[in-house]
């Protein structure tokens, strides 16, 4: 009699086994979808007309952006960690550093947009210093995202040039320039003095954001 309820107890604790192993084994992670969204002419310090010197004049705005949300961040707004990335002419800031609270950083990684799929482990994300004069996203022409051409005075994004951004709240997220004109269409050479001063500092960029924290895309 011992012996059978021993066989017996002994085939229960097999079977809770094989159940047990069977409902991990069934286990599926389901990734989280990355889309990749458009924002179409986002003003950034737009121009209001040529100083005495020549050179445009702005109100020195800053427009703010949450990638998390996909919206504009009210400037009241700027020392929180309600936005991620910040515009102000062909300057981007991140939520980093003297810029912002956040835990922000960013690089430029140099190829496609699409061909970005997994951040490098080694990458280094740099943050904003301004009593430096150092930002994550280097300024000047050829430095990070675009070129100046003196001679046409047109702003041109580079092609193959990404910014990834480490956001405020610490995820990421991968960005391509599309371009700095009003109406996305980059102007010609020979397209008229107000429309060059005009109709620029329009941002319409692409970007994936990846809300699990993972560097993959």
């Amino acid at each position: 009699m011992k012996m059978n309820l021993r066989k017996i107890a002994m085939g229960l604790g097999l079977c809770i086994a094989l159940v047990a192993c069977s409902k991990e084994e069934e286990t599926i992670v389901v990734p989280v979808t990355v889309s990749t969204l458009t924002v179409n002419d986002l003003a950034a310090d737009t121009v209001t007309g040529l100083g005495t010197d020549g050179r445009p004049q702005s109100a020195g705005t800053t427009t703010y952006y949450s990638l998390v949300d996909n919206k504009v961040i009210a400037s009241t707004d700027a020392a929180t960690t309600k936005w991620d990335i910040a515009f102000s002419s062909t300057k981007i800031l991140v939520n980093s550093g003297t810029s912002g609270p956040g835990l922000g950083g960013a690089f430029v990684f140099k190829g496609l947009f699409d061909d970005l799929k997994t951040i490098p482990a080694d990458s280094s994300f740099a943050i904003d210093n301004s009593t430096a004069a150092s930002y994550a996203i280097p300024l000047g022409s050829g430095r990070a995202w675009y070129t100046y051409d003196g001679l046409t005075t047109l702003v041109s994004p580079i092609a193959g040039r990404i910014l990834v951004i480490k956001t405020a709240n610490g995820k990421y997220a991968k960005i391509e320039i599309l371009n700095y004109y009003k109406g996305g269409v980059t102007l010609a050479s020979t397209a008229s003095v107000n429309d060059k001063l005009f109709k620029q500092r329009y941002y319409t960029f692409r970007y994936a954001y990846q809300p699990n924290g993972s560097k993959v895309f």
